[in-house]
């Protein structure tokens, strides 16, 4: 084949591979256009799901319910978040919020009945304003504890109210009452006469009724003593040590060892011939004057979310206390009968009820 012929052939052999190779490329970058555009659709897709607000605002005045009872609460699952296009369809009812937060635990209708979540959350923030407000010896107002919770809410703040103080009660002893009730002052009363509303010492502070109740009732379980090893050892479980200060009960050996001993609410003393010394403690004869076992135990069970009659030995030994306070209160002394006096007898029927009485002759005496 002559040369030049060669040439032509070899050129247009290179140009259909060439064509074929660019044909490839274009169908490859098509194809990768096509994947990146899919791609890209969904990144946009999931980055549009993951920014998007989902926190939705709820109706400012919702229904209250008939019911507030925790049992009443009716789970709902929610739906899921539908990517349309470029929007979200989102059922906001399905959600509840507080605090920026979205519960999918435990989603419920806040609509017309907010979740155990959002109430309890409520709660805590009354809870912190009363302590707060009691330690820095201030008055506690309606006004302050209704600014504390979320304004979507607030139609709920009997119930809110009434969780916050029944889990201060549970802490602290103390009873939060409301002493004015043209103003709405409340007040922290503590379940013993402590000083200071429970303070103990001068100043600001906390109550410590709550740790004097719990000493207590370790003192009743364990049979009306108890070692200050064994007091400790629990103690530490309440992050409580001695010689390390505390936020609410300051330095807690001085506290238990010679305030509520000088107060007479516990008893400390040396177990007998122990060698080297070891110490126990017993109730006072102020914690018996002020208390019982049967309140110091609903005390122990309260807290630990149970009933009284789980410590069937305890309970009975409360219960025969109660008795004999009773019986004593009625004048009645163990170990005395009562006498019973004659009942006069009836007259037989028919019979008169007049008295005659008789003249008797001058000078003679009956």
């Amino acid at each position: 084949m002559p040369r030049r012929q060669r040439n032509k052939h070899r050129n247009r052999a290179k140009n259909k591979n060439h064509n074929q190779e660019k044909s490839c490329c274009e169908g490859d970058y098509s194809q990768d256009d096509k994947e990146a555009s899919e791609d890209s659709v969904t990144v946009e897709e999931v980055a549009l799901c993951s920014s998007s607000s989902v926190l939705e605002e709820i109706p400012e005045n919702p229904i209250a319910s008939e019911s507030s009872s925790d049992t009443e609460w009716s789970t709902c699952v929610p739906s899921a978040v539908t990517v349309s296009e470029d929007r979200i369809a989102f059922d906001e009812s399905n959600y509840c919020h507080c605090g920026g937060n979205t519960f999918y635990s435990e989603s419920r209708t806040c609509h017309e009945n907010p979740c155990k979540n959002c109430l309890d959350m409520c709660a805590v923030l009354v809870e912190q304003c009363v302590l707060y407000t009691f330690k820095m010896k201030q008055p506690i107002t309606r006004d302050d504890l209704l600014n504390v919770i979320d304004p979507k809410y607030q139609y709920r703040f009997d119930e809110i109210f009434k969780r916050a103080f029944e889990n201060i009660e549970t802490v602290f002893a103390v009873n939060v009452i409301e002493i004015d009730s043209t103003n709405h002052f409340y007040d922290l009363v503590s379940k013993l006469k402590l000083p200071n509303k429970g303070r103990i010492s001068a100043g600001r502070g906390l109550p410590k009724t709550g740790l004097l109740m719990t000493l207590l009732a370790m003192i009743f379980m364990k049979g009306n003593s108890i070692t200050e090893e064994e007091i400790w050892k629990f103690l530490r479980i309440m992050q409580v040590f001695p010689g390390r200060k505390h936020f609410i009960y300051r330095e807690p050996r001085k506290l238990i060892t010679q305030d509520l001993v000088k107060l007479k609410y516990l008893e400390y003393r040396q177990i007998p011939n122990s060698d080297p010394p070891h110490y126990e403690f017993l109730w006072g004869p102020q914690a018996y004057t002020e208390t019982t076992k049967m309140k110091v135990l609903e005390f122990m069970a309260r807290g630990s979310d149970t009933e009284p009659t789980t410590f069937p030995v305890q309970y009975a030994e409360a219960l025969r206390e109660e008795n004999q306070k009773m019986k004593e209160k009625s004048g009645f002394t163990p170990g005395t009968k009562s006498v019973a006096k004659p009942k006069p007898s009836p007259c037989p029927e028919g019979a008169d009820n007049s008295v005659y009485y008789e003249s008797l002759p001058s000078g003679k005496k009956p």
